[in-house]
């Protein structure tokens, strides 16, 4: 169990938030999934909670205004010292900044971006919010990962953006990276190719932890929610994606020790 009391490395996911049409429900769902319980959060862009383990922040989740008729999907923030430059940074790179810069409260300042191929992230510049609070137990946020359709394009917009180093899984028919802040392994890079789902297009996945992801997968069934891919081992561990009963996608892992 870590808990994360300073700012992050610039570059390093920091927090993990999801904006939902049905706020109850959602906080319903997850509550059953991970034991989590909520607290408000900044009222900037509606309706907005923090889901808490232990009275430790881990993710937030927030409501769309009743005419925004947008998919719902977990967004990673990564975190930066200056979200006006970083900002730039992403336009001149090719990327896209659709909300912000803008200050949440005395959070923090936040901007929701896209790299060139149109995967949706947010940058953190932390105030009084850091971001997650608690990593490495069940129902904490332990990796997240990019699912585009190859790596070595967009690889540079993160690193020159960012200033991650690249580390790449040497293998002829597996397209992954591993991105470094500080040396630290913070984030990955996974081409898939014609494998991407048509309907999402380039995303980032959220990894929570889990006891056991054969009965997060039931649980989440149970709980209105669906299994996309049922549990299996994989590199990091055995894991299962699911989606809320919005259809947000996230995978569950027990993490190998």
């Amino acid at each position: 169990m870590t808990e994360q009391a300073t700012r992050r490395t610039p570059g390093t996911p920091c927090w993990v938030s999801l904006m939902v049409h049905g706020l109850a429900a959602t906080k319903q769902f997850y509550g059953g999934l991970f034991g989590w319980e909520y607290v408000p959060g900044p009222g900037h862009l509606g309706p907005y909670v923090r889901a808490r383990l232990d009275g430790r922040e881990v993710a937030g989740i927030g409501q769309l205004p009743p005419d925004r008729h947008l998919p719902t999907a977990w967004t990673t923030y990564l975190a930066t010292d200056d979200a006006d430059g970083t900002a730039e940074l992403i336009r001149s790179c090719g990327g896209t900044v659709a909300v912000g810069p803008l200050d949440a409260d005395d959070a923090g300042r936040v901007a929701i971006c896209s790299d060139p191929l149109g995967a949706v992230f947010g940058i953190w510049q932390a105030a009084a919010h850091i971001g997650t609070r608690l990593t490495g137990v069940p129902g904490t946020p332990v990796w997240n990962e990019l699912i585009t359709r190859e790596t070595s394009t967009v690889s540079k917009f993160y690193q020159v953006v960012f200033g991650h180093a690249a580390q790449a899984v040497v293998s002829a028919d597996f397209d992954y990276l591993t991105l470094y802040a500080a040396g630290e392994p913070v984030c990955g890079l996974h081409g898939v190719g014609g494998a991407l789902p048509h309907d999402r297009g380039a995303h980032w996945m959220t990894y929570f932890e889990v006891e056991d992801p054969d009965e997060a997968a039931a649980c989440a069934a149970e709980l209105g929610g669906h299994v996309v891919r049922s549990a299996h081992e994989g590199a990091g561990g055995r894991l299962a994606t699911l989606a809320d009963p919005e259809g947000a996608i996230f995978t569950v892992i027990r993490s190998d020790p």
